[in-house]
């Protein structure tokens, strides 16, 4: 029989998540774009793929969803029980059903709507049936609202359903509410059950796993019985009802012999005779509680034999025990897994199994071959050696044993003390330790508590060690102290005379001091935030307000300080000047030649000439001027640097025009190189082909 993992189950979808779920595969897993002008095949075989495709997944989903949930027909009885009592087996039943048939209605819908698409004469047709089986198949999912949100709170509550395995070594409690089993299985396993002082605190199956023998056990606490026909216990009490029946397993039946659980000892007695015949084929022990409270020897003998009879008659064990004062526990919990192993032998070998095995084993018993005692022999040899050697006290070894059996012996040879022994006697530990050079091993036995050499190198530091380097010192130091003792009477006595004058000590004086202004100028130059001035330039400022800037007469004498004649350079410079304003004053006559040839060529006979011609002479006139002008200023007007590689002034203006035009297309935005993020809409989650990955945004 298979053991379920309920904890493994899929949760299951209510059915409006259910169809968006299966719409949302279906948008994003086929294709999206059509149109009428396709071929006829083509389009068919596209609204063909969407219902095909849909009608698949609601299928995958719903098969999953029944694949999850057991059978109640093929798993263990235990579990088949418990679901009826926890769930209705009829209700359980009929949610599934009712899925399944879902499923099938969904198959037949789309092989229908397939049928009729694949004949079908236009887009438009076909796209109105592809809304149609669509439509069909989420009024189907539709429908199953209340089956869909029953099956997943049954998941949720099977989830929380301890792991019992029906087929390991069990022990099980049970009895009426409020009798100590809970107290009981907090103490053999590390279950946590809760424990309070009234009837129905569990109220489910609580699972707890101990050891015994390197097995693992399962122990298992159920809720209270109360003594009352069948019919009339309800969910909670059916569950260990459920238990008793089909799980093989040690029973221990509690009875609270001190009556603080609220029912009396015949209340108890009756309750076990009524779920006696659950009991068969189980082992049994009937555990007396709270002894603490009421001991067995003293009880009420009515009472007494009333529990006697119960373990005469069902032919089982008697055990007292105590929760509070552990008094018994652990002989319980020994005695029902012993009782339990055997029985699980004794079934092996009842079964025809059996046979099998031993027809392939074989068991020797050997035979001795007399009778006679023979004992441990220890040649003379070591006995006498062992008598020769002194036996010394050796701190921190275990006590010497003496094999002789003399009394002498023994006073002669006592045993030592233990090292533990001797560090309590003096102080404990931290304050004392054993000397383990006393068990150093040596040629010598005085070399044991020699100081270790320091060894560096491979040499001996104490070998370089001056002996008397402590007697050195000592001497050296009253040598410094009757040195500084000398400077401080000097000191104390008249000042010697200085070499040096009061003018050349007051120069001495002043270079000190305005070294030190130097040095704090410097200081205080670096921490001004100006530029640095290149060496080759300082001095050589145009600004009359600089105080590097020279003046005429300045510039004139250093000049003929070097053995430069600077009147020859001043009449240089002038002629230059009157030069350039020669220049200058030809460079205009000719523009005004220019002007005055360019006036006479205007004159032109015009008459006899349409408007057309008119304009053409003028607009010649007028370039031809331009050029005359350009070529007259060529000379006399220097150009900007960024013109110097055109040809003449209509150049420059498509350069200028170019300029303006590019300035006018940035105005700030954003460029190429920017690492900036645009804000995208979030349309391109919605519509389009989707692929695989997540554009769930709706």
């Amino acid at each position: 029989m298979p053991v379920y993992n309920f904890k493994s189950m899929n949760p299951v979808p209510a059915a409006a998540e259910l169809i968006d779920i299966v719409l949302m595969r279906t948008q994003r897993r086929t294709p999206t774009v059509i149109h009428p002008g396709y071929k006829i095949t083509r389009i068919r075989s596209f609204y063909m793929r969407k219902i095909k495709f849909t009608q698949q997944t609601i299928s995958e989903r719903l098969s999953n969803i029944l694949t999850d949930f057991p059978r109640l027909n093929d798993i263990h009885p235990f579990y088949a029980d418990l679901c009826n009592t926890l769930y209705d087996r009829d209700h359980y039943k009929l949610a599934l059903g009712q899925i399944n048939t879902a499923r099938s209605l969904v198959d037949s819908i789309a092989r229908d709507m397939l049928r009729m698409v694949k004949y079908g004469d236009s887009l438009y047709r076909c796209k109105c049936l592809k809304r149609a089986a669509l439509g069909r198949m989420c009024t189907v999912l539709k429908r199953q609202k209340a089956s869909l949100a029953y099956l997943e709170e049954v998941r949720k509550h099977l989830s929380r359903l301890p792991a019992i395995d029906p087929n390991t070594r069990t022990l099980l409690m049970c009895g009426l509410p409020n009798v100590g089993k809970s107290s009981f299985m907090n103490k053999i396993t590390r279950g946590n059950v809760d424990v309070q002082p009234y009837a129905f605190t569990t109220k489910s199956l609580f699972v707890g796993h101990c050891d015994y023998k390197y097995l693992r056990w399962q122990v298992i606490d159920t809720p209270g019985i109360l003594d009352h026909p069948l019919e009339e216990r309800n969910t909670i009490e059916m569950q260990a009802i459920i238990a008793l029946a089909h799980l093989t397993c040690s029973v221990l039946y509690f009875v609270d012999i001190s009556e603080q659980c609220g029912y009396t000892i015949e209340q108890q007695c009756s309750l076990f005779r009524s779920i006696k015949p659950l009991f068969a084929n189980k082992q049994l022990i009937v555990v007396v509680n709270k002894v603490d409270q009421q001991p067995w020897e003293t009880l009420d003998p009515v009472k007494k034999d009333m529990v006697e009879d119960l373990v005469k008659e069902s032919n089982c064990s008697l055990m007292t025990m105590s929760n509070i004062s552990e008094h018994g526990v652990s002989e319980v919990k020994m005695a029902a897994c012993d009782k339990l192993l055997e029985s699980r032998v004794d079934s092996r070998i009842a079964g025809k199994k059996i046979d099998g095995v031993m027809n392939r084993l074989q068991v020797f018993y050997p035979k001795p071959r007399d009778h006679v005692k023979r004992e441990a022999y220890v040649p003379e040899s070591v006995l006498n050696n062992k008598s020769s050697v002194p036996q010394r006290s050796r701190v921190g070894y275990a006590p010497t044993v003496n094999d002789d059996d003399d009394d002498d012996d023994m006073d002669m040879h006592e045993t030592p003390k233990l090292a533990r022994e001797l560090m309590w006697e003096n102080g404990g530990p931290g304050v004392w330790a054993p000397d383990y050079r006393d068990i150093y091993d040596l040629k010598d036995d005085s070399w044991k508590y020699d100081a270790i050499p320091e060894i560096i190198d491979g040499k001996n530091i104490a070998d370089f060690v001056d002996p008397d380097i402590l007697r050195k010192l000592e001497e050296l130091e009253r040598e410094e102290e009757q040195i500084v003792s000398e400077l401080e009477a000097a000191k104390m006595g008249e000042e010697p005379e200085s070499d040096l004058d009061s003018e050349e000590e007051a120069a001495v004086e002043a270079i000190r001091e305005r070294k030190k202004t130097i040095k704090m100028m410097k200081l205080a130059n670096k921490s001004r935030n100006k530029p640095v001035v290149p060496l080759e330039i300082r001095g050589k400022s145009k600004d009359k307000h600089d105080k590097g800037a020279l003046d005429g007469q300045e510039i004139k004498k250093k000049l003929d300080s070097l053995g430069i004649e600077s009147d020859k350079i001043v009449e240089r410079g002038r002629k230059m000047a009157e030069e350039r304003g020669r220049k200058r004053e030809r460079s205009g006559s000719r523009l005004r030649g220019a002007q005055e040839d360019a006036e006479m060529e205007d004159v032109v006979d015009t008459e006899g000439m349409s408007n057309k011609q008119l304009k053409k002479v003028k607009k010649d006139q007028q370039n031809a001027k331009k050029d005359e002008l350009s070529r007259a200023r060529s000379h006399s007007r220097p150009r900007e640097p960024s013109q110097m590689g055109l040809k003449d002034e209509k150049s420059v203006d498509i350069a200028l025009k170019l300029e303006r035009e590019g300035r006018k297309a940035w105005v700030g935005g954003a460029g190429e190189g920017d690492q900036r993020k645009a804000v995208h809409l979030v349309k391109w989650c919605n519509t389009g082909k989707k692929r695989n990955g997540t554009h769930y945004q709706r």
